[in-house]
């Protein structure tokens, strides 16, 4: 069996109103959602609202929320704040010991694999921040996935359209969200545990650009519909998550307190559905599930994470 954790940076779940680009917009299954509308499945996924401040005031942040989600570790609650943009020295280390990478390379569990692409111009130009998946897959050892990987049909870029990279100059060829949803599928086939990550969106959040907002989720919502027909979901489970929400309420251009969906679909998607209240239960459910050995609770990790580091 195999799981895919599907990540989207600043989808939270919204109120219904003008603000909302959710609000009235067709085709954006199953991204859609509002609270208090009782929805329990969606395009046969089982969606459970997750907490994103994870018990700390404040607005949930990208580094402590990533960190949180690529760990099980509880992070804004072990270090006693949000933190904005990159993880910064002692996320870092939380990453390095707890990375999901790493705990699923020591059980044994492979192969996995993170299917964004990377440019050369990270490797030229190694930037002096690096994100919380980065500094995951790097505490593991993961292979990055370059443009030759891309242009040979083996990495999917974060804009999945790939005009990001042709702006660029890059000599790549448009993709459709089908054409997309192939690749992927072919990488979920190919590991036991895949990572896909999407910023765009909380990047349009902060710009507050609505209609922007609305073409992008129908493609993003688009892309997944497809995925979701080309991945076995007899032997694979399929993960969506966010680190905090954004998007969903344009009328600021913060992030929002909103609680964020986690959507399963898939094998085991109940059993998996039923563990995941925070975000820091989204790598116990994942390394529980490929390994088939219950783990520590979120909060049993935090002790065990601050007790063995020098944080």
């Amino acid at each position: 069996m195999s799981v895919l954790l599907f990540f989207i940076d600043g989808l939270g779940i919204g109120a219904r109103g003008p603000q909302n680009p959710f609000d009235g917009l067709a085709d954006a299954e199953p991204l859609a959602l509002f609270p208090d509308e009782g929805t329990t499945t969606i395009h046969d996924g089982m969606v459970v609202p997750t907490d994103a401040t994870l018990g700390i005031e404040g607005r949930p942040q990208s580094a402590s929320g990533q960190t949180t989600i690529l760990t099980g570790i509880n992070v804004p609650q072990l270090l006693g704040y949000h933190k904005q943009g990159f993880p910064n020295a002692a996320m870092l280390e939380i990453l390095r010991e707890h990375s999901i990478f790493l705990q699923l390379k020591g059980a044994g569990v492979g192969p996995i694999t993170f299917a964004n692409t990377y440019t050369q111009r990270f490797f030229d130009e190694r930037p002096r921040w690096v994100s919380a998946t980065t500094a995951a897959m790097e505490a593991a050892a993961v292979p990055f996935r370059q443009l030759a990987d891309l242009k040979a049909g083996g990495a999917v870029y974060h804009d999945f359209t790939n005009q990001l990279l042709i702006e660029r100059g890059e000599d790549v060829e448009l993709r459709s969200a089908e054409q997309a949803a192939d690749v992927l599928a072919s990488l979920v086939a190919e590991n036991r545990f895949t990572l896909y990550e999407y910023f765009i969106t909380d990047k349009i959040g902060h710009k507050q650009d609505l209609q922007l907002a609305r073409t992008t989720l129908q493609n993003l919502a688009r892309l997944i519909r497809e995925l979701l027909v080309r991945v076995d979901l007899n032997s694979t489970s399929v993960i969506l998550t966010s680190d905090h929400g954004n998007i969903e309420d344009l009328s600021s251009r913060n992030h929002t307190l909103n609680q964020v969906p986690t959507i399963v679909w898939g094998r085991d998607r109940n059993r998996i559905a039923s563990r995941i209240r925070t975000l820091a239960d989204i790598t116990p459910a994942i390394v529980d599930t490929l390994t088939g050995t219950p783990l520590l609770k979120s909060t049993d990790a935090v002790a065990a994470g601050s007790s063995e580091s020098s944080l």
